[in-house]
């Protein structure tokens, strides 16, 4: 089954596209002009085709989806491609995965996987709209689709990026720290992603997608504390200031990172027992994580 991935460059895409061709499946990955090189000697020396273009525009979409079986797409103009008005979240998020879709559809792809965020994570911010709007959009286009919807990315929301800085052992917590989120590594989702590719039981399905154990961000700090032997200074940011940070700003990534962090501060809890006996993977636990992250910390 020769898969198109969209998103290849960034982390779960990457992972993705390894285990296709660990697997021995023949993977194609949209490359835009200003991927970073060096990511796109990386997936050709694994193995992966390469075909330049851009979900903002629909002919490159038209030539990517051309003799492929299956599409899966975790591409998003949030954080690091992000220009405003050119390269933005209803640009990338919103219109170009429904132009990526209409041309899966054009190509007669068989399947279609769709990475979403949870269920939970559904205040009104302009990432979330999209992602729900995609949603929509997959499920009425007559396509068989699978919509994967993870929770918080430890890689993501356990690193310095938000202010989780294990090596200087300082953290920002939003909101009290006591609300459970089911954190979720990018390689599981990848693994997810894949099985769901084989398995006939994952059509037409939307999978919520979490780690093996829901904790709080305070019992995450006493994990970390616990491998390191130090003692964390922590900062908390009130919910109160959160959507008062959301309700200022003006840029809908600044007003998305606001709506994800006042989700993370409610608590995201995800039970993963049915969608493991459809796609069997091993998950790894916050504490492998964190033995990981804290190597050389």
């Amino acid at each position: 089954m020769k898969t198109l991935v969209v998103g290849a460059t960034g982390m779960v895409g990457g992972a993705i596209c390894r285990r296709l061709i660990a697997n021995g499946v023949p993977v194609r990955a949209l490359v835009r002009t200003t991927s970073a090189p060096e990511k796109i000697l990386a997936l050709q020396a694994a193995g992966v085709e390469t075909v330049v273009g851009d979900l903002r525009d629909r002919p490159s979409l038209a030539h990517a989806c051309a003799g492929v079986d299956a599409v899966v797409t975790t591409a998003s103009s949030m954080p690091f491609a992000y220009v405003p008005g050119e390269n933005d979240i209803r640009r990338v998020d919103w219109d170009g995965e429904a132009n990526l879709i209409n041309a899966a559809k054009a190509a007669s792809v068989k399947h279609f996987v769709y990475t979403s965020f949870s269920s939970h994570i559904d205040l009104d911010f302009p990432l979330r709209n999209a992602k729900r709007a995609v949603e929509k959009h997959l499920k009425d286009s007559g396509l068989s689709y699978t919509i994967l919807r993870p929770s918080y990315f430890m890689e993501v929301w356990l690193s310095p990026a938000v202010g989780f800085d294990a090596a200087n052992a300082k953290v920002a917590i939003y909101g009290d720290g006591t609300r459970p989120i089911s954190w979720i590594a990018v390689d599981d989702v990848a693994a997810l992603a894949v099985a769901s590719l084989s398995q006939a039981g994952a059509r037409n399905k939307t999978l919520e997608l979490g780690g093996p154990e829901a904790l709080t961000p305070l019992q995450v700090v006493t994990t970390f504390e616990a491998l390191s032997g130090r003692t964390f200074e922590k900062q908390f940011v009130p919910a109160t200031a959160l959507e008062a940070q959301q309700t200022a700003a003006s840029d809908p990534m600044q007003q998305s990172f606001s709506g994800l962090m006042r989700c993370y501060a409610a608590g995201d809890t995800i039970e993963m027992r049915d969608v493991l006996r459809l796609l069997p993977v091993e998950l790894s636990s916050v504490r492998d994580f964190a033995r990981q992250a804290l190597v050389g910390a």
